[in-house]
């Protein structure tokens, strides 16, 4: 019987090469590239027949999750900022090649009236909708507070919080028994870094929202969970973050590397399937071992 792999081993480590995008990023200049399971995820028919609204589909967690659940036979409604088109027509292309339906809609996750839109073309497209996954997120770094302009600050909440409740609050009356939510918090909600007030507190809202909302939805027959990643290697760190920490970022682990994006993609089917039939209201951390206890 094959053992499993060495954790240490599943992806680069740093130091990485220098390296700076300009907000949000693109995967095609992340340098090593990311995994997002393109040829090493195989699915198994997990999410057979279903389909998911994956928000901040076009790179890294979004991407790698929007990949693992077309090949579980999910068909998908991509989320993304129309700058990161060509990701997500990257992401579109090869769910179709996998023999699902996918539909592109670009927008601002922090509207409400794009939050519906969303709902609306799943309805439409495919008639039904059973997975919801609130991951669009963003974060920028400041040495210190007086840096955060309060323009910035407002939007961090309202991309990271306001999107979550908004697509939520969307999508919940039309879900049906046996559907799920899952948010993407982060091990900032419990362990937040002084550079990253605004985010980590966004994702300590994402965590205790998540679990009122797995109370309010099960009434509904319907589970909510997030996931909350340690150091993940996507877009978001070249570009949001000063260039000696994306050198060295994931050092902190136990397993001296960041985590690929497909490692997470795993754990959210897990909790997207009937494999999780009696989990919500949970956290799922994944933090190479950084988890506070």
């Amino acid at each position: 019987m094959p053992r499993n792999p060495d954790p240490r081993d599943q992806g680069p480590k740093p130091p990485f090469p220098d390296q700076q995008q300009s907000h949000p990023g693109t995967v095609k200049q992340l340098d090593p590239p990311a995994d997002h399971g393109e040829s090493s995820y195989t699915g198994t028919g997990k999410l057979s027949g279903q389909v998911a609204i994956i928000t901040g589909a076009d790179s890294g967690i979004g991407r790698a999750t929007a990949i693992a659940f077309a090949k579980e036979g999910a068909d998908i409604v991509l989320s993304y900022l129309q700058e990161e088109e060509s990701d997500a027509l990257e992401v579109f292309t090869l769910i179709h090649e996998l023999g699902r339906k996918a539909v592109r809609l670009p927008g601002d996750i922090g509207s409400l009236d794009y939050a519906k839109s969303l709902v609306a073309a799943a309805m439409k497209e495919f008639g039904h909708l059973d997975i919801v996954v609130n991951n669009a997120g963003f974060q920028m770094t400041h040495e210190s507070i007086e840096e955060i302009p309060a323009s910035e600050f407002e939007h961090t909440f309202r991309t990271n919080v306001f999107g979550t409740f908004f697509l939520t609050q969307a999508a919940l009356p039309r879900m049906k028994p046996g559907g799920c939510i899952i948010n993407t918090t982060s091990i900032q909600a419990f362990e937040p870094s002084e550079q990253l007030v605004a985010y980590a507190a966004t994702k300590a809202a994402i965590a205790n929202m998540t679990k009122s909302l797995a109370k309010l939805a099960s009434n509904q027959g319907i589970r909510v969970n997030a996931v909350a990643p340690g150091p993940v290697w996507t877009p978001l760190i070249p570009s949001t973050m000063p260039s000696q920490k994306v050198k060295s970022f994931g050092d902190n682990t136990l397993f001296k590397r960041p985590a690929q994006p497909v490692e997470l993609a795993r754990i959210f089917v897990f909790l997207a399937s009937a494999e999780a039939s009696y989990v919500s209201g949970e956290i799922y951390g994944a933090t190479g071992g950084r988890t506070p206890l």
